[in-house]
């Protein structure tokens, strides 16, 4: 049977479970490692538990998001983030066979899904509810020894990443995550206030422009769910989205979910602050942080409309496009 797609997303939940385990095969693993589901987002997020107390993370990929290709130009960029001593980012495993992305079989689905194995990073994922403004401070220096990076970083020939601009982001043919005009509980009233301030995000984009020394390789989701506070260290985890944009789109995703809560401000300064420990800030860039900043908010309008299936984001639902509203109400204020 291949009839995985027509099936609910509940119904899909233990297909995946049972794919993740059959995954575990692929890799030198003593008998008895077992997989638990942590998240499931464009990809399926496992812990791997292994008897002898060992742990890995293992990603099952979202059929059709990103070829093979796509997935080894990700690990290629954050292997070498971590080997150069920039970040500390998860470690891939290969398999069996010596390759790290594996291509794993399942009798309910189509095609093979592409299957990664991490090693376990440790750390716990910040809360918004805790004092962030040290934590984003470190994520601001990280970020721009990233953007340093990535500037420097010779990428292999082969090296393809999707591209996250206005259009691919907030524009009506085939952006990556949907259209926001589907977000949960949009009505005429509500698309005429987004529709005047993504004309307006649009407008002050083209003006800042694409420059080298504004747009190229960035993690592209550094929210707190990608982030893991160790101590004094803040490793950053999940690359998936990782492809060419604003180098300031950075400074917008570590609030993401959050852009409505009022202690934002002072941690977009603590990251500011961190950033300038490593690179200049321009004017120029930091005057168009709030507008990355809504951008991304109504990015994931969209992206809760296209994965209204899932827990998290049916949880959040049209509750989170009512509480964009005096986002955009201030923003076209600020700088209409």
């Amino acid at each position: 049977m291949t009839d995985f797609d027509s099936l609910s997303h509940e119904e899909q939940l233990p297909i995946l479970l049972d794919l993740a385990n059959r995954a575990l095969g692929h890799y030198a693993l003593p008998s008895g490692s077992a997989a638990k589901m942590l998240n499931l987002s464009e990809n399926a997020t496992y812990r791997v538990d292994v008897p002898d107390g060992r742990r890995f993370a293992l990603r099952v990929h979202r059929a059709g998001y990103h070829s093979r290709q796509a997935i080894a130009s990700e690990l290629a960029w954050e292997v070498d983030l971590r080997q150069t001593g920039v970040v500390t980012t998860p470690n891939p495993i290969k398999g069996k066979d010596g390759e790290i992305i594996q291509d794993v079989t399942h009798p309910r689905m189509r095609e093979p899904r592409h299957v990664v194995l991490f090693d376990w990073e440790t750390g716990a994922e910040p809360g918004i509810g805790e004092d962030l403004s040290e934590p984003f401070e470190v994520l601001g220096e990280i970020t721009a020894r990233m953007h340093v990076h990535a500037r420097q970083w010779k990428r292999p020939s082969w090296f393809t990443r999707l591209t996250w601009d206005f259009d691919t982001a907030l524009g009506d043919d085939k952006p990556h995550w949907g259209r926001w005009r589907d977000g949960a509980g949009m009505d005429r009233e509500k698309e005429e206030l987004f529709q005047r301030t993504v004309d307006l995000i649009g407008r002050r984009l083209r003006a800042y422009g694409k420059g080298n020394d504004r747009f190229g390789l960035i993690h592209c989701d550094l929210r707190l769910a990608n982030l893991l506070i160790d101590r004094k260290a803040v490793k950053v985890i999940d690359f998936d989205d990782c492809g060419f944009g604003w180098y300031m789109y950075d400074a917008a995703t570590p609030v993401s979910f959050y852009e409505h809560e009022p202690q934002v401000p002072d941690l977009i300064e603590s990251w500011k602050k961190g950033y300038r420990k490593v690179l200049a800030l321009p004017k120029e860039d930091e005057a168009e942080i709030p507008t990355f900043i809504m951008l991304r908010r109504i990015l994931l309008v969209a992206w809760i409309a296209s994965h209204i299936e899932a827990e998290f984001p049916k949880s959040l639902g049209a509750g989170f496009t009512d509480q964009s509203l005096p986002l955009c109400e201030d923003y076209l204020r600020r700088f209409s």
